[in-house]
């Protein structure tokens, strides 16, 4: 079986920008990630969609996952994104995350080249073949519009260095069917906050959170009181969440969460065309849920 590169809940990190968006806020960055190392995180998942990546130039995302590894300092695993719907950005990204020092990759389905089920498999085999670094599937077709098979997952499994997926389909079925097929060497991480007590009951390794940028000792301890024998109590905090997992999705992804990030006080910094503010119905939708939790007043 192979050991999953964390167990319980890693953040989807935030990525700050300055004011102006002309630049990263790395002041900001490096009180995010000290904020989410002394709640209890168990992972830093940078550089990907809640992190706003197709915004990020290539030397920006390069100087995020240096300084992701770097405030780390090895305290907890930093998984770097590095999918492209360019199998060569892929590899290059991959490979740039891995002489940085990234403990893993995190790569997501092709968007908009739409591939078969082989070309998935070809490009997931491929840039294997060419990292040395633990991969982490990411399976969202909600935004790539393509879906990772259970064959494919089957195949991908049998090759040493794909450790495991973030599985945001929403579909159990399929998930069952990754258990099922194999047969312990595909861990599986629930892509979506509001299903990580299911995917942790099938088999789960944790879940990749978006949450996490707001509430991480509440996704830290969903984990745990899982781990611990505790699954009703898991089951129950993430029902008393969940009006706020709800509404982190009342707006694509990431606008609510950096949103929420900034209302309660923290350095959220801008969001990048072509995201923008809330509708101001959503906006006062978000506050209600944070009120009933007091984050906010």
């Amino acid at each position: 079986m192979k050991r999953p590169v964390f167990k319980g809940s890693a953040v989807a990190l935030i990525t700050p920008y300055t004011k102006d968006k002309s630049a990263v806020d790395f002041d900001a960055y490096g009180t995010l990630i000290d904020r989410q190392i002394a709640s209890g995180t168990a992972a830093l998942v940078v550089c990907a969609t809640t992190g706003e990546a197709p915004t990020l130039t290539d030397s920006e995302h390069h100087a995020c996952i240096d300084f992701a590894v770097e405030r780390a300092a090895g305290r907890i695993p930093v998984i770097a994104g590095a999918g492209s719907n360019d199998t060569a950005h892929a590899v290059e990204m991959s490979r740039y995350a891995m002489r940085a020092g990234a403990d893993a990759v995190l790569l997501v389905t092709p968007y908009y080249n739409k591939p078969t089920q082989e070309g998935l498999y070809a490009q997931y085999a491929h840039i294997a073949a060419h990292v040395d670094l633990p991969i982490i599937l990411y399976n969202v077709p909600s935004r790539t519009s393509v879906c990772i098979g259970a064959q494919v997952y089957e195949r991908l499994s049998r090759i040493e260095n794909i450790n495991g997926v973030k599985e945001a389909s929403g579909d159990f079925a399929l998930v069952n069917e990754i258990f099922h097929r194999c047969d312990g060497e595909l861990n599986v991480w629930a892509g979506n906050d509001d299903i990580t007590v299911p995917i942790l009951a099938m088999g789960g390794a944790g879940v990749v959170s978006t949450a996490a940028n707001l509430i991480p000792e509440v996704m830290r301890d969903i984990c745990v009181r899982y781990f611990s024998g505790d699954p009703a109590g898991a089951a129950q905090l993430q029902t008393q969440y969940y009006d706020i997992l709800r509404d982190l999705f009342l707006e694509t992804n990431p606008i609510p969460v950096k949103t929420a990030v900034n209302l309660v006080g923290l350095p959220g910094g801008a969001m990048r065309l072509p995201l923008c503010a809330m509708s101001e119905g959503n906006l006062e939708r978000l506050k209600t849920s944070l009120r009933n939790h007091k984050l906010i007043d």
